[in-house]
């Protein structure tokens, strides 16, 4: 009887993984091996087939865009992070908080914004046109650099955070040592930091370059003509293909997975510590009065360069529609947008929907989530219990148009066990989206609390005489507490922000706020999008707030990075 209730509790986690997560990604590939409903690798062959150039283009489009992201991501996070950790200058303390706004904005927003600045038609290169007097605007971003310069501003945080962290807990002993043994700037940065670096520096790679390879917005928005594996997929759906689209996904997901695997394996390992009397003492390398001041120098116009499309999504929040044409700047101003947002039912609609959808993925991620978490850890150290937290894991690599397409083929149709209804074209296919995609954010925090939890305290209450429901509530609840709250966080992000499935499995009645900032920019409604998007922000930079309120402490960078460290 003692075991009966881990094991019901096993048994449901094993059913509700099974039914709701292994299904339709099995179904998704069960479909990509059908042609005119007969077994076939027609759809493969398609895929590769060097005929067809629309697949082979998007194929090597994602790619490519994939590893200029990692390259230039890395470098452009690493000097962030070095100046950030290893240099002194007035204003440190406020660049190192405002160097992760970009990961404040929802993907669809801060490419929103980045184009309202960079674009074509945007505020710079217009500039720049009146300025030279050319014919067309200067230095616009468009096509595959317009992708790649996207990813590199939002995906750079990744490799700041990580990199931050670890220039921090450098010993200031090895560096010394260095130094004795005559060993000076480039060469001590080369032999000695770069190597204590190799995690953080590998594990955002493998993130940037996964979430490059799902991205959806950005080639969407700056791509043009160009293809990309995402946007074919989205394409080929619409197109009624679903077979096709089953196994673009497929591929898609393999390369996700292996990028996960990458990451999971060599970037998620903790560096060991160092033997050493007392406390380390943090390490800087001293830098060159002429490259300090280029460092300095550079790291100020990178924060311009991430404040100017923030910037400009506030200001064209407050602009009356139809007032921007051909000037440079809008001639009008007025509150209107936020009066019509907040005081009809209809404008407050795609909001409330946001808000309920990422609430009930935080609250399924979280039972999920924590009992996934819990139970696996009671295997912890062996083999199942290292593979199970793996495959639990696994659908965060898989990227949103997946996801979208593995729920349509698997729940176009009632199931059992969906209270027999069909999900797709309901509200709930949404939250359910978010929480597939999403939980393993929990697993992965809650996790990394467990391993370093003293196991001697649940033996104790074991040994006292507790039951298993008050050891979990008096013991090891308090205990992951602040690991919950981080996935939750990350989670309540995410969801707020979604663009990529929701904008496959909406409808009218449930779409979100990012589908609706879409739906009022291609309605040249550019003052109603923005003031979306600028509630969005506000939404998210609210609950990046919360650990603090709650009295985790630290600044909102010091809880950003706990969370995505503990996270990924």
């Amino acid at each position: 009887m003692k075991r009966a209730g881990p094991l019901a509790a096993f048994t449901l986690l094993v059913f509700a993984f099974m039914m709701y997560v292994a299904f339709p990604l099995a179904m998704m590939a069960g479909e990509s091996l059908k042609a005119g409903g007969v077994f076939s690798f027609h759809q493969y062959a398609s895929l590769f087939d060097p005929a067809n150039g629309a697949n082979s283009e998007a194929i090597l489009n994602s790619i490519f865009v994939a590893v200029l992201s990692v390259v230039f991501s890395g470098l452009l996070g690493l000097c962030l992070a070095f100046v950030v950790t290893q240099v002194e200058f007035p204003g440190k303390a406020v660049v190192a908080r405002l160097a992760i706004l970009p990961i404040a904005l929802p993907p669809l927003v801060g490419v929103i914004a980045f184009r309202f600045v960079f674009g074509s038609s945007g505020l710079l290169p217009r500039i720049l046109q009146g300025i030279l007097h050319t014919a067309n605007p200067v230095l616009a971003l468009e096509g595959i650099p317009g992708v790649v310069i996207v990813h590199v501003y939002s995906f750079h945080v990744y490799t700041y955070l990580f990199c931050a962290a670890a220039l921090r807990n450098i010993d200031g002993a090895l560096i010394d040592a260095a130094a004795g043994l005559g060993s000076r700037g480039w060469r001590t940065f080369r032999k000695v930091i770069l190597p204590e670096l190799r995690p953080a520096l590998l594990a955002s790679a493998a993130l940037t370059c996964m979430s490059s390879m799902a991205s959806f917005t950005a080639p969407l928005l700056f791509a043009g003509e160009k293809r990309f594996l995402t946007l074919q997929i989205f394409q080929t759906k619409l197109n009624g293909d679903v077979n096709l689209a089953a196994a673009q996904s497929v591929l898609l997901t393999f390369v996700s997975l292996g990028l996960y695997a990458v990451m999971m394996s060599v970037g998620g390992t903790p560096q060991t510590a160092r033997g050493g009397k007392g406390v380390a003492r943090r390490g800087v390398l001293p830098v060159p009065p002429i490259l300090r001041r280029l460092l300095v120098g550079g790291t100020f116009l990178l924060l311009l360069a991430e404040l100017l499309p923030v910037a400009m999504i506030v200001l064209l929040s407050f602009v009356r529609e139809g007032s921007w044409t051909t000037q440079l700047l809008p001639d009008r101003y007025a509150t209107q947008n936020y009066l019509s947002l907040l005081g009809e039912r209809k404008m407050l609609e795609p909001l409330l929907n946001s808000l309920l959808c990422a609430g009930i993925a935080v609250i399924g991620s979280i039972l999920f989530g924590v009992s996934a978490a819990v139970l696996a850890s009671r295997a912890q150290g062996r083999f199942w219990g290292k593979a199970a937290n793996i495959i639990l894991t696994l659908p965060y690599a898989v990227p949103g148009t997946v996801v979208a397409i593995a729920l349509i083929v698997s729940f176009n149709i009632p199931r059992w066990w969906t209270g027999g209804m069909g999900l797709v074209g309901t509200f709930w296919i949404l939250p359910f989206a978010y929480i597939m995609r999403e939980y393993p954010v929990v697993v992965r925090s809650v996790t990394a609390s467990l391993e370093t939890m003293d196991g001697s305290l649940l033996d104790a209450a074991d040994g006292l005489g507790a039951s298993a429901w008050k050891r979990f509530r008096s013991v090891l609840l308090p205990a992951i507490a602040p690991a919950i709250l981080s996935g939750a966080v990350l989670v309540a992000i995410a969801s707020l922000g979604e663009f990529v499935s929701s904008i496959m499995l909406y409808t009218y009645a449930s779409r979100p706020v990012s589908v609706e900032i879409l739906a009022q920019l291609r309605q040249f409604n550019i003052g109603a999008a923005s003031a979306y998007a600028v509630c969005l922000m506000l939404l998210i930079l609210l609950i990046l707030w919360i650990p603090s309120f709650l009295g985790r402490g630290g600044s909102g960078r010091e809880n950003v990075t706990a969370m995505m460290d503990s996270s990924f």
